[in-house]
């Protein structure tokens, strides 16, 4: 279902792979990039020799370079956005943990990263099998920030969320495709059996009302799965991001995830939430 969703790749005048995006792929990688420089000071105190380390993690990572559509106008994927923001900011990652389910992109990925000098490691596979290994490499008492940019609602599992919520220190933007829900709600909700609701809100049967109508049912979803992220320990920002296409069209919604208050503060200066309903 992951790789069936991913973008069309074309070849970058660097001679690797460039995947092909909407033009509100930049709103969405300045958002990430304006986190990660107002969260520089905290990421300070973790970074250098007698610190746990401040590990970046991207477990959807694509190419490394994205080229808008119907453009000759190419921009950083978000893994590498973010790299050379964290350096530009004076407090770099100590590790750059990058995951893919194709092996084309991940490679890609990973060779503009090593270019750039970031400490990379990578892991192909689906996010819910590679987040568990990543998780386990990882030192207990570090700062870790998780970028998680899937393809639809199916894909991000919510045992990707759950795995990451057992670190004591953990930051998660969370991509949640606002378009899948509203193309494919109704039908995700009327199936019997498998649903890609499943995996996105596990017990999700037991909380959204069938009877009431599609945008209500829509409305509880993003609730449940809000109830559900809180559930963990984990508490999500109560303000969210939502980005739009070129003819104002609803694609999806950005939040924070986190543990610290101070996170979620920053989130806030980071993103500009006047724009009225989210639905």
């Amino acid at each position: 279902m992951e790789e069936e969703n991913m973008g069309e790749l074309v070849k970058a005048p660097d001679g690797s792979p460039a995947e092909i995006v909407g033009e509100w792929a930049k709103e969405k990688h300045d958002c990430l990039n304006r986190y990660i420089d107002i969260s520089r000071g905290v990421r300070k105190k973790f970074v250098g020799e007698d610190g746990a380390g401040a590990t970046y993690i991207d477990p959807f990572c694509g190419p490394g370079l994205c080229k808008i559509k119907n453009t000759n106008e190419y921009i950083d994927g978000g893994a590498v956005a973010a790299w050379k923001k964290s350096v530009a900011g004076g407090a770099p990652f100590s590790q750059v943990l990058i995951g893919d389910l194709d092996k084309e992109r991940l490679a890609a990925a990973e060779q503009r990263l090593r270019t750039l000098g970031a400490p990379v490691k990578i892991y192909q596979g689906s996010a819910t099998e590679t987040i568990k290994t990543i998780v386990n490499s990882l030192n207990a008492y570090a700062l870790h920030f998780a970028f998680l940019d899937p393809y639809n609602l199916e894909t991000l599992d919510f045992n990707i969320i759950e795995t990451l919520s057992a670190l004591k220190r953990i930051d998660m933007l969370v991509h949640i495709s606002k378009m899948d829900l509203q193309r494919n709600g109704a039908k995700y909700i009327s199936k019997e059996e498998h649903s890609s609701l499943d995996s996105f809100i596990p017990g999700w049967r037991q909380r959204i009302d069938v009877a009431r109508g599609n945008q209500v049912q829509r409305e509880q979803v993003f609730e449940c799965w809000k109830d559900l992220i809180e559930s963990t320990g984990v508490y999500s920002s109560s303000d969210v991001r939502l980005i739009t296409g070129s003819k104002n069209q609803h694609l999806y919604w950005l939040l924070l995830a986190a543990k610290n208050d101070l996170a979620l503060k920053f989130w806030k200066t980071a993103v500009d939430t006047g724009q009225g309903s989210l639905f």
